[in-house]
């Protein structure tokens, strides 16, 4: 009996997705039988969210791995705009809350003609954080642009008519499930909306509105790719991880990198996410392969996340993404093999004979 394959892709931002597409870019061109557009199951959230949709839609990874490298090409073309849009409804719905907060808390003050006790300073603050908005940027405008980018590369956006079978993970706001749009349940929203909802991590997302119900990222705590496919009959399972803890120290950084508590406080939320989903994953993988599951896990070196914090909208940061994970995986994958990794000869994969790499194949129309 042939094996069930699944591709489980984790979030980790523009630069975990850029990695992936590296990563899955060196698979295809180091083991005979990989095909990123053929395996059984698609599960993703985040950025892999997107990746995995392209790729269960029947788009070529090595055409997507071309793209990344040449500035001058428009196959997919994201720019920082589509992301880092300020949610303006948002804010226009707390800014009078917000002003009355403040107003009470103005004239609570000059009432009194001192200072107020603290039980009433925490009552002003309680005030003003419900006054906050629910996220700082939105994510419509990346809708949008996925929505033109597969309606222009044939891609479907919707789950009933992929190519391959896909799960995007999201939670609800308001119960915390945990949702799998692509399934039975959930199959009705489009694919691009259900990408955004899965990349909707607070506070910088605002949670995003798919039928009547709010959905948002928690995290760490929507890492769960391995058990989803588990529980959808996967026999063998490729995860493709870049949420891997950065250990800058072992990578020595230049000087002027500086150490994480520097870079300010998203870094350190960064990292604080990348601990609890590593953590959590790595355990998801242990409880698979005591069920007889094999597992595949593909990670970044952790002593070069150096190149994780770069910015992904530079060329230059791009390319070194790419072709370190291009690199690293295929001598990962080339090393698993040697050492008798039992998910290739399950799933029948081969050592490929050598070839050219993408970073050197002519880009196609």
């Amino acid at each position: 009996m042939t094996a069930k394959v699944a591709l489980c892709l984790p979030g980790g931002g523009a630069s975990g997705a850029i990695f992936q597409i590296g990563a899955l870019a060196a698979l295809e061109d180091t083991l005979e039988g990989v095909d990123a557009g053929g395996f059984a199951l698609y599960v993703g959230s985040s950025g892999g969210a997107s990746v995995a949709a392209a790729l269960a839609g029947g788009l070529p990874v090595q055409r997507i791995y071309r793209a990344f490298l040449d500035p001058a090409d428009v196959y997919f073309g994201l720019e920082r705009r589509h992301l880092l849009r300020i949610d303006l409804g948002e804010w226009r719905r707390v800014l009078p809350i917000l002003i009355g907060a403040l107003g009470e808390g103005a004239s609570g003050l000059l009432a009194r003609g001192s200072v107020p006790p603290p039980s009433a300073l925490w009552e002003k603050l309680e005030k003003l954080a419900e006054a906050l908005p629910a996220g700082l940027f939105t994510l419509e405008a990346y809708e949008r642009f996925l929505e033109d980018f597969f309606i222009r590369r044939g891609v479907p956006n919707s789950f009933f008519s992929m190519k391959k079978p896909l799960r995007i993970l999201a939670h609800d706001l308001d119960t915390a499930e945990l949702t799998l749009f692509g399934s039975e349940s959930a199959s009705s929203a489009t694919v691009t909306r259900a990408c955004i909802a899965s990349m909707a991590i607070p506070p910088f997302f605002s949670p995003v509105k798919v039928d009547d119900r709010y959905y948002m990222n928690p995290g760490a705590g929507q890492v769960v790719h391995v058990e989803v496919a588990v529980q959808d009959g996967a026999d063998v399972l490729v995860v493709v991880n870049p949420q891997v803890p950065l250990r800058l120290n072992e990578s020595r950084p230049p000087a002027e990198l500086g150490g994480l508590r520097d870079r300010g406080m998203l870094a350190i939320i960064n990292q604080a996410i990348r601990i609890g989903s590593s953590r959590s994953l790595r355990e998801q993988c242990r409880r698979a392969t005591e069920q007889g599951k094999s597992v595949l896990l593909i990670e970044p070196d952790p002593a070069q996340g150096g190149l994780m914090l770069g910015n992904p909208s530079s060329m230059d940061v791009r390319r070194r993404i790419l072709e370190d994970a291009y690199r690293h995986t295929r001598a990962v994958v080339t090393r698993a093999l040697e050492d008798g990794h039992e998910a290739f000869a399950r799933a029948g994969w081969t050592l490929r004979p050598p070839r050219s790499s993408p970073i050197s194949s002519p880009v196609v129309a």
